[in-house]
Formats: structure tokens, C-alpha cells, sequence
């Protein structure tokens, strides 16, 4: 039987290690050598890097749609917190910097969060789907990615309304959980963050022309029956691609997803386990896997 971590132990250990996590990361941003982005800018920058639009209310499961009502709610609140924010040079985006902590007192509610691998629910819950917004937003410039977090190793819902791969979410907790990245460039970048009645919206804005774009695939997309249980797979990429010539200048993996799912899946769909395959274990770039709850 695997040891129990302290933070596993009772509430009381939940509670102490998570204001410990809280503590800590106050001190690190204290000695941390890189500006964090503050500046804003009412005005969009004149070059639209990227933008994207994802669904808000989505039926995951038996999850309660109050759930979905008032993550609606909590993403309306942090949206304004960083729309406008200008990345300059050097300068590092947090999220948590800018949004802060989430309480009733400032008007959130509770929404799904993931704690252990299961659907919970939390204040402030659903924040996630604005990191998971900001994340594919910067998947597709040259900005750095340098905190990443995920929901490792399980597969929670059924597809609804999927417009991004399978296994490239991000995981936030406030504020030891966090989504940060640099602008390693000589460029300027702004994020442009709002919400409709239906979609939580983005914009990736730039003040210079770039000269490269990027693409996110899904490749190798399988269920597959190990003993008797199920795993999601695939493998996603980034290709990176001069704009003026067309030429693919380079390709790199991101991720190899191999997912526990915990919902039911038609047979018609699943593939029989070959042999003796080993599973292709998660390797990302900058992932850290989390086992403290974060808002869903």
C-alpha cells in the first residue's frame, strides 16, 4: 500500500500544507530576478497574434450545471483582472499575480474543481478553463512557457463540444498552482481577455508583424483496453512554420497523453491491449503534476 502523503493525511494536513504552498511561493516571487507583467493598455496592439473562443456551460458527465452557472460567474470576475495586460521583453505573466485569490467576499461561487482525481467543488472553481484559454493562446507564439501545470493521468468526462486536443488542460491552484510564461522576444504582447452570454473569448495581440506561425495536432488518438480498464492516448505536437516561404522549420512533441478513463466508452471504440505494450507514460516540457485540488 502506497505511503500517504502529509497533505493526504486529514483536513487539518490539507489545510496546512496548502498555506504552506501559499507562503512559500510569496517568498520565491520575492527573489524571483524577472519583472512580472503589470503595465496595461486599454487600446489593442495593432497585430492579432491568435484568438480563441471556448464554450462556457458544457455537460461533463453528472455534473451538476449549477456548477457550469457559476463558473460563468467566476470567469466574468477574473477576465477584467488581466485584460489589457501588456508582456513586455523579458517580463513574466502570472496568473495568480494578476487575478489573486478568489473568495465569496469578492463574489465568486463554487464551481468544479478536480481534488485527487475526482470531481469537486470549490470557490472559485472553473478557473481552469481560463489557464486552459491563455495556454492555447501561447501555444501558438514564440512566448515561453515557464510554470505549467495538468490534470495527469486520468480522463474525467466524455467529449462535449471539444475544439482543442484531448490532454492539453492546465491545472491552477491559487497561487502555488500557477500558469506563467516569458516574452523571451523584442516583441510587446497583450492579452485581451471577456466573456459573452456563451464563451469565455481571447486575443493574442502583438505591436510587430511575426514572421513564424504555429500549429497544435493530435496524433495516434486511441482508446485502449489494458486488463480491465481503459486508457486515452495520443501524442501532441507543435510545428513551426515560416509564414513567408511556407517551410516547416520544426516539430516538436509536447505531449504523450496515456489517460485512466473513468467514464464509459462504446466498445465500437476501444482497441484490445497487443502483447506486452508498455504505456507510454505523460513527458512534457514544463508539466508538474498535481495532487492538490484546482478549479476545473
Amino acid at each position: 500500500m502506497a505511503r500517504k502523503l502529509f497533505c493526504d493525511l486529514c483536513p487539518l494536513t490539507y489545510e496546512l500544507s496548502r498555506w504552506k504552498g501559499i507562503a512559500f511561493r510569496h517568498l520565491q516571487d520575492l527573489r524571483c530576478s524577472s519583472p512580472f507583467a503589470r503595465s496595461r493598455r486599454e487600446e489593442p496592439l495593432p497585430v492579432l497574434a491568435y484568438r480563441h473562443a471556448s464554450l462556457i456551460r458544457r455537460r461533463l458527465g453528472n455534473v451538476d450545471m449549477r456548477l457550469q452557472e457559476n463558473k460563468a460567474v467566476n470567469l466574468r470576475l477574473a477576465a477584467p483582472k488581466v485584460s489589457g495586460v501588456l508582456i513586455r521583453p523579458g517580463e513574466v505573466f502570472s496568473f495568480w499575480r494578476l487575478v489573486g485569490a478568489t473568495s465569496a467576499r469578492k463574489g465568486y461561487r463554487e464551481g468544479l474543481m478536480i481534488k485527487r482525481g475526482q470531481p469537486s467543488q470549490g470557490i472559485g472553481g472553473g478557473l481552469c478553463q481560463f489557464t486552459n484559454l491563455l495556454h492555447w493562446l501561447v501555444l501558438h507564439s514564440p512566448l515561453r512557457i515557464v510554470e505549467y501545470h495538468h490534470h495527469d493521468g486520468v480522463d474525467l468526462f466524455p467529449d462535449c463540444g471539444r475544439q482543442i486536443p484531448f490532454g492539453i488542460g492546465t491545472s491552477i491552484s491559487y497561487n502555488y498552482l500557477d500558469y506563467r510564461f516569458q516574452n523571451p522576444t523584442g516583441t510587446t504582447f497583450q492579452l485581451l481577455v471577456w466573456t459573452t452570454d456563451t464563451h469565455l473569448c481571447g486575443e493574442l495581440r502583438a505591436d510587430a508583424e511575426l514572421a513564424l506561425s504555429w500549429h497544435i495536432r493530435s496524433e495516434e488518438e486511441t482508446f485502449v483496453r489494458e486488463g480491465d480498464r481503459v486508457y486515452r492516448n495520443n501524442v501532441i505536437d507543435r510545428e513551426c512554420v515560416d509564414k513567408r516561404s511556407g517551410n516547416l522549420l520544426s516539430r516538436e512533441t509536447l505531449k504523450r497523453n496515456h489517460a485512466l478513463v473513468l467514464y464509459e466508452v462504446p466498445e465500437d471504440r476501444i482497441m484490445e491491449e497487443i502483447g506486452d505494450r508498455k504505456s507510454t507514460r505523460l513527458n512534457s516540457s514544463h508539466p508538474s503534476r498535481s495532487r492538490m485540488p484546482s478549479s476545473a
